[in-house]
């Protein structure tokens, strides 16, 4: 009798962990285009060393002390990614000079699609688990770690490695490993991490929610905008410095530095594990729309409990997202 079998050749062997790399990379780097750069920087190293590795079973892990490896090197020269709400305290006041102050793109953490780093499981628990490791304010969170613990709670916490694994990957010992993980739990729960609700596309309430939001905001009626809100709402705009807090301050921005977004479209997707839009603005008398910004939500009780609006357009191509026009937005919806 003859048997046979299939044999992924090696290029292929190492493009199927891409997209779990890219989760991996971004937790640790908290950018889209950090975590991109890491994972060719990974495939590139392992390519070349390819025909020096030995015991395919492991692949996996040689990718990972790689791509761990890669991270840290970054990390060693970059300063960490934060949130605007990291930086100060308190909300912005006032309103109309919220735009006077800006950073460069490196200085914030960007965001993701669900679809470029998480899988589909399924275990509805490993959805779970899958969409709450890539919450902006978790990842946010573990921008306060330094580098190796950062890489300890990722292994342990969210892809579930052993101690053993983590302390052969690192080079360190199991008590080393399970000694930065207790420092990295606390750190992260100082952060104060809030749970919030659960993203689930199949609830029918957060589902009218996000409808609801879309036909304010694209109506630009302010007024029911602002009731989709809880009343201590916020909302922030990376590259500039400026959060907002409550229903009052977040609706004055709306109709005075934001009226420019009248008459945009919105294209629903899901990003950092929570419902989210790429907003396209109208621009021209044909009324061609183009990328704007990237809002991500986060739902609690019913109602908007904030708003992160990302302006960084070139998140579009890297992304994967419509590049303009009224009829990529209509297809793609």
């Amino acid at each position: 009798m003859t048997t046979t079998s299939t044999v992924l050749d090696p290029e292929s062997e190492l493009l199927a962990y891409r997209r779990e790399l890219l989760g991996f990379c971004y937790r640790m780097l908290g950018s889209a285009f950090d975590a991109d750069d890491a994972v060719q920087e990974s495939m590139t190293r392992a390519w070349r060393s390819l025909e020096h590795f030995e015991g395919r079973a492991a692949l996996r892990s040689w990718l990972y002390r790689i791509a761990t490896n890669v991270c840290l090197d970054m990390l060693s020269s970059r300063s960490r990614r934060a949130r605007p709400m990291d930086l100060s305290s308190s909300a912005w006041e006032p309103v109309e000079a919220s735009l006077s102050a800006r950073r460069p793109e490196n200085t914030w953490l960007e965001p993701i699609l669900d679809t470029q780093v998480l899988g589909s499981p399924s275990d509805p628990a490993d959805v779970t688990v899958g969409r709450e490791s890539v919450r902006l304010a978790f990842v946010a969170a573990l921008q306060h770690l330094p580098p190796r613990q950062r890489a300890v709670l990722i292994l342990r916490d969210v892809l579930r490695w052993k101690a053993e694994e983590v302390a052969e990957l690192l080079e360190s010992s199991v008590a080393s490993v399970n000694s930065a993980l207790q420092r990295a739990r606390a750190t992260v729960e100082s952060r104060g991490v809030s749970e919030g609700q659960r993203y689930d596309p199949l609830d029918a309430e957060q589902q009218e929610l996000l409808a609801q939001y879309v036909e304010a905001f694209e109506s630009y009626n302010i007024d029911r905008f602002v009731e989709l809100l809880r009343e201590d709402a916020t909302q922030n705009m990376p590259p500039y410095e400026m959060w907002l807090q409550g229903r009052r301050d977040i609706g004055a921005w709306m109709l005075g530095p934001g009226q420019h977004c009248i008459g945009s479209r919105l294209l629903p997707v899901v990003a950092n594990g929570a419902p989210a839009f790429a907003q396209y603005r109208a621009s021209g008398p044909g009324g061609e729309h183009q990328p704007w910004a990237l809002h991500v939500l986060e739902v609690s009780g019913g109602q908007v409990a904030a708003i992160t609006s990302f302006l960084d357009t070139r998140l579009f191509p890297l992304l994967g997202l419509p590049a303009h026009g009224e009829g990529d937005i209509g297809a793609a919806r």
